[in-house]
């Protein structure tokens, strides 16, 4: 397997997903284009949905306060902007699932703590017909790869989308929380009470779809939803 994996390396050597350049080892990126990327430190960020601070602090964001989430906490890696959407957008619509490793290596290495919250891997899941047409589901690809790593229990079914819903690309928080009410459900034969579920994706917008999956969760007896996703759509303090 060693021998083979040199040859591919000599044939296809590694590139960096952003800039194409070649790299030495299979990191998924140069050291420049890593540098780039905007992480969100966790001791700088609401512990409920895990908004960015300019400084450290423990408090909760003026948004949880007034709506507190589903969901126990939530956690995102990096800020989704023009940098982490070029690694995001392909590994989700254009088959580029050869980069699951290294973004879930990110999720394993910044959401060590989130992790260690749970017992229960699961991923946001898709309708059967969004299945069909993308052929993979990209947050699943992460669960399984995060489960593994980790030991902990992967349950990849256990939560479906039963309702397909419309493309939320341009809607408001308003309009998004109310496209996916309702649009989730456990399957009756799952046994989840008292799980502490990690629940994982690739972004975070508004939260609607992560409250909608965390209420059908919590309806099924799962005792904490904590969630993990490789960036989040926030406003970041300059």
């Amino acid at each position: 397997m060693q021998a083979f994996s040199f040859v591919l390396d000599v044939l296809m050597p590694p590139r960096c997903f952003l800039c194409g350049q070649l790299v030495t080892y299979k990191s998924g990126l140069c050291p420049d284009c890593f540098t780039q990327i905007r992480y969100i430190p966790a001791e700088a960020s609401c512990p409920l949905c895990g908004r960015p601070y300019e400084v450290t602090t423990n408090a909760v964001c003026t948004q949880c306060l007034a709506h507190k989430p589903r969901y126990t906490s939530a956690r995102a890696i990096m800020v989704y902007d023009d940098i982490s959407k070029r690694l995001i957008l392909p590994f989700k619509h254009a088959d580029r699932t050869d980069m699951t490793p290294f973004l879930a290596q990110q999720l394993l290495t910044f959401g060590k703590e989130q992790i260690a919250k749970c017992d229960t891997v699961m991923a946001v899941p898709l309708h059967t017909s969004r299945l069909r047409q993308r052929k993979y589901n990209q947050a699943l690809l992460l669960a399984q790869y995060v489960a593994k790593k980790t030991g902990k229990t992967l349950l990849p079914d256990a939560l479906v989308r039963v309702r397909a819903t419309k493309s939320q690309g341009h809607d408001s928080a308003t309009q998004r929380k109310k496209n996916v009410q309702g649009a989730f459900a456990v399957k009756s034969r799952a046994n989840l009470k008292g799980r502490r579920v990690l629940l994982i994706d690739d972004v975070r917008t508004t939260g609607a779809t992560l409250d909608a999956c965390a209420t059908a969760l919590r309806k099924a007896g799962v005792q904490e939803v904590h969630v993990l996703v490789l960036a989040g759509r926030y406003h970041m303090p300059v």
